[in-house]
């Protein structure tokens, strides 16, 4: 259940839908495993157990997301065709037109897919309606994306957008690099990946390696930038921050990891786990907004 990887939206706060409006709102989009002849499926699963389509413990809600993909690789798919076309030319004597062939295929994919196997797996949504925080467990946008394409159609008017800091995460993390001073409450770990602006995009990558080095800084001077750097936030979380404000191979540390209480059935220590995260990332994602120079207003 803990995120690992934060895609970060901005709510308009207070959030004014209550807690049942959206539980039903999401039921008009519930998932549903993949008919015979579908590729992909998607919906909303309970977070936990068998009901709920919204979790909700400390005024913190969870949801989730569930996808199914159909595993047809077009190896198969070419392959099966190549020996239908073949036999064609065997018996027809002639060979099929590109026309041909495409129908063929069709027809093969169509019989191939029911007998296809599947692939499940659930994106989980963390929403902060006070405090206005929509965050995705996705290690891309491109999920992100995929999971608040679904959430809109359900709510018709939400109103999540992407943050503006008003310092980009590139030029912020070149500013702490180069003075070996990172932002109040963090401190700048041994991971890093700089990338020339230039059109061959060279780039140069640091693994548990020191950072406060001279040659550093003579990548950044010549021209590289920033685009992963390995922090940790007020010694209780580490993460590795991109130059498009993404928070990946998030880790709870063990002064957080000590506060977990062993609850006496798995829901009672799932309830638990998830309001424990919703508090930590309810005062790590101001600090993070602020060392970005704060939010810039919406247009």
């Amino acid at each position: 259940m803990w995120f690992k990887n934060l895609q970060i939206y901005r709510l308009a706060a207070p959030w004014d839908m209550s807690f049942d409006a959206l539980e039903a709102q999401l039921a008009s989009s519930t998932f549903q495993p993949c008919g015979n002849m579908d590729m992909e499926s998607q919906g909303w699963l309970p977070p936990f157990g068998k009901e709920g389509l919204v979790r909700q413990v400390a005024g913190q809600w969870l949801l989730a997301l569930g996808q199914e993909q159909k595993l047809l690789p077009s190896s198969v798919v070419n392959q099966v065709t190549q020996e239908r076309v073949d036999e064609i030319e065997e018996k027809e004597g002639y060979r099929p037109g590109r026309k041909q062939v495409r129908e063929i295929k069709e027809r093969v994919t169509d019989e191939l897919l029911p007998r296809a196997f599947s692939r499940r797996r659930s994106t989980l949504i963390w929403i902060d309606p006070q405090n206005g925080w929509l965050v995705v467990d996705a290690a891309n946008a491109a999920k992100a994306d995929s999971a608040l394409e679904l959430l809109r159609k359900c709510i018709t008017e939400l109103p999540a957008r992407i943050i503006k800091p008003a310092v980009s995460p590139a030029a912020a993390m070149r500013e702490w690099l180069t003075t070996d001073e990172a932002p109040a409450g963090f401190s700048i770990d041994r991971d890093c990946e700089l990338r020339s602006d230039l059109e061959e995009k060279a780039t140069v990558r640091y693994a548990h390696h020191p950072l406060d080095t001279d040659e550093v800084k003579k990548h950044i001077s010549d021209g590289k930038s920033p685009t992963r750097l390995s922090m940790t936030w007020a010694d209780r979380l580490s993460f590795v921050l991109t130059e498009r404000l993404e928070v990946k191979k998030l880790d709870f540390l063990d002064v957080v990891k000590e506060q977990m209480d062993t609850a006496e059935s798995a829901e009672e220590q799932f309830n638990a786990d998830f309001a424990l995260m919703a508090l930590e990332l309810s005062r790590f994602l101001p600090d993070l907004v602020d060392a970005l120079g704060g939010e810039e207003a919406p247009a």
